[in-house]
C-alpha cells in the first residue's frame, strides 16, 4: 500500500493545475482532497455533477449538513453564491465544454492517453457516472493515480486491461513519480521525482514514453 506522503505528493502536484477563475470538477476519492490545497490567490469554482457550483470545503465535525453531498456522497460546504440545480443541468453544463478542468482518479492510463476508470475488478458497479462525460467534454483531463496497484503492477500500460472511459482523453497524468503529457498519441515525461531515477521509472511503467527535452524535477 501507498504511503500517506506519496499521495500527499500527488494531491499537492494536482493542486497546482488550477488556475484562477477556472471551473472544475474533481472526481470522487482522491481528487476530492486537491480542493482544500487551492494555491493562494487562485480563486475557482467547484462543480459537482449531481447539481451544485459553488462547493465550499469539508465541513469540520458536527458541522455537517446531510442534504449538503458531493457526488462522491461526502458532506461539503457552501461558498456565498453558490447555486443547485437538476443533474441534467449539471450535465448539460459539462456536455456543453463550460468546465474547464477535471481532476479524477485512474486505474489504468494507455500510452496513448486512453483511460480506465468506472470498473473495480471484482465489485458491484452501480453505474459508470459522469466520468465519460467529462472526459469527452472538459477542456482539460488530469488523471492522478498511484504508478502501481497494491500488488505492485503497473497502472501506467501500453494498453488499458479495464473497460475503457474514454479513449486519446488524458491531457496530464500525475502520479507520485512522474507528470506525463499525451500529444496526438504520444506520451511525454515532463517531470520526475527527485528520488526516482529514469531508469527506476521505466522499470514500473508499461507504456512506452518520450522524455522531454526540457525534463523538471516534480516538486
Amino acid at each position: 500500500m501507498k504511503s500517506a506522503s506519496s499521495r500527499e505528493r500527488i494531491v499537492l502536484r494536482a493542486a497546482r493545475e488550477l488556475k484562477d477563475g477556472y471551473y472544475v470538477n474533481l472526481g470522487i476519492g482522491m481528487p476530492t482532497q486537491v480542493a482544500n490545497h487551492v494555491p493562494e490567490g487562485v480563486q475557482i469554482i467547484l462543480q459537482s455533477e449531481n447539481g451544485m457550483l459553488g462547493i465550499g470545503p469539508f465541513p469540520y465535525e458536527g458541522e455537517e449538513d446531510p442534504d449538503l453531498i458531493n457526488a462522491g456522497k461526502q458532506t461539503i460546504t457552501e461558498l456565498p453564491g453558490s447555486s443547485y440545480f437538476s443533474s441534467a443541468e449539471s450535465f448539460a453544463m459539462i456536455r456543453g465544454g463550460h468546465i474547464d478542468l477535471t481532476i479524477m482518479g485512474g486505474m489504468e492510463v494507455s500510452e496513448t492517453g486512453d483511460l480506465a476508470n468506472w470498473m473495480i475488478p471484482g465489485k458491484m458497479v452501480k453505474g459508470m457516472g459522469g466520468g465519460m462525460d467529462l472526459v469527452a467534454s472538459a477542456k482539460r483531463v488530469v488523471i492522478i493515480m498511484t504508478h502501481c496497484n497494491k500488488k505492485g503492477e503497473p497502472k501506467v500500460l501500453r494498453e488499458c486491461r479495464l473497460p475503457l472511459t474514454g479513449v486519446r482523453c488524458v491531457d496530464r497524468l500525475i502520479t507520485e513519480h512522474a507528470v506525463f503529457d499525451f500529444d496526438d498519441g504520444r506520451m511525454i515525461l515532463r517531470e520526475l521525482a527527485p528520488e526516482t531515477s529514469l531508469d527506476d521509472l521505466r522499470a514500473i511503467t508499461e507504456a512506452r514514453f518520450e522524455v522531454a527535452d526540457d525534463l523538471r524535477e516534480m516538486v
